[in-house]
């Protein structure tokens, strides 16, 4: 078993960093963190920085939501490199700038440290149910060293290459995850409009090849108009964000990609930053001057 510290208890963070506490674990989380009571009281242990830390744990995981706090976490005052010794390993599963995930593996690096990105996808459900897709990028050595860690959390775990790998895989997944979702949106408006029950259109598509995770999960979202959030509408601009940012880098066209921002873009505007990404679907509804299950 090893000292792992944990740092990002949000809605994803959170039922992950139980599952390693249920593992058998140590865990270590920052006291400052409203989330982390309960897990103390499971048997946690609080610091108070991330610098102290990363002083009593092998292992350091972030789980926090865009580049700049990874940043922060790591080398702000008090921060993890604060607290390394040569021989620790860095894993950092939050979905940020590939980029910039190489700079940072380079200064944890020099520090005599192994650096993992590893980001995930699968959101609430998935952090949940321990089924996580779990993208790598890294040495060999420090991925087999962190593949029975990686199991408590995720189902499908993947070493792609050096760092900065993981974080590119994560940035083509959610490509993917919106445009299925503009795509779920579009047809369950146009199944609706056209006065077919959007549940049993659903129900009927879920045993074709258009069948996918996210007309399973998001489907049934927008039918039911829940916008309950487990992966914001903000945190998915973020991320088309950087597969835009780098496509202009690497000379690459993404259409569909850029039509999907502007979707969430209305979405946000309309006050829904907050929102599930599924709640794409209500700019569509605008656009069709339709609702979902409208009579």
């Amino acid at each position: 078993m090893s000292n792992i510290g944990f740092i990002g208890l949000g809605i994803m963070g959170r039922p992950m960093a139980g599952h390693l506490l249920a593992g058998g674990h140590e865990l270590f989380v920052l006291q400052a963190s409203r989330q982390s009571a309960a897990l103390v009281e499971a048997g946690a242990t609080s610091c108070a920085d991330a610098a102290s830390l990363a002083a009593v744990a092998d292992i350091i995981i972030t789980m926090v939501p865009d580049t700049p706090d990874v940043e922060a976490v790591l080398f702000g005052a008090q921060g993890v490199a604060a607290g390394l010794t040569p021989g620790k390993i860095v894993v950092d599963m939050s979905s940020i700038s590939p980029i910039a995930t190489k700079a940072f593996a380079e200064r944890i690096n020099a520090l005599g440290c192994d650096y993992l990105d590893a980001p995930v996808s699968g959101g609430e459900v998935g952090a949940k149910a321990a089924s996580l897709t779990i993208m790598v990028g890294g040495p060999d050595a420090a991925f087999a060293k962190l593949k029975p860690v990686f199991e408590l959390m995720g189902k499908n775990i993947t070493l792609i290459g050096g760092n900065g790998d993981g974080q590119t895989t994560k940035v083509a997944n959610q490509i993917i995850v919106a445009l299925t979702i503009e795509a779920v949106g579009e047809a369950l408006v146009f199944a609706s409009k056209a006065g077919a029950d959007p549940a049993r259109v659903r129900a009927a598509l879920m045993g074709g090849f258009a069948s996918s995770r996210v007309l399973e999960v998001h489907g049934e979202r927008m039918i039911a108009r829940n916008v309950t959030p487990g992966f914001r509408i903000e945190l998915h601009q973020k991320d088309l964000n950087l597969a835009l940012d780098g496509a202009r880098a690497l000379g690459v066209s993404l259409p569909n990609t850029a039509t999907c921002q502007e979707l969430f873009n209305a979405a946000s505007a309309a006050g829904g930053a907050a929102w599930d990404h599924s709640g794409m679907v209500r700019v569509l509804e605008r656009l069709a001057n339709h609702d979902i299950g409208a009579a």
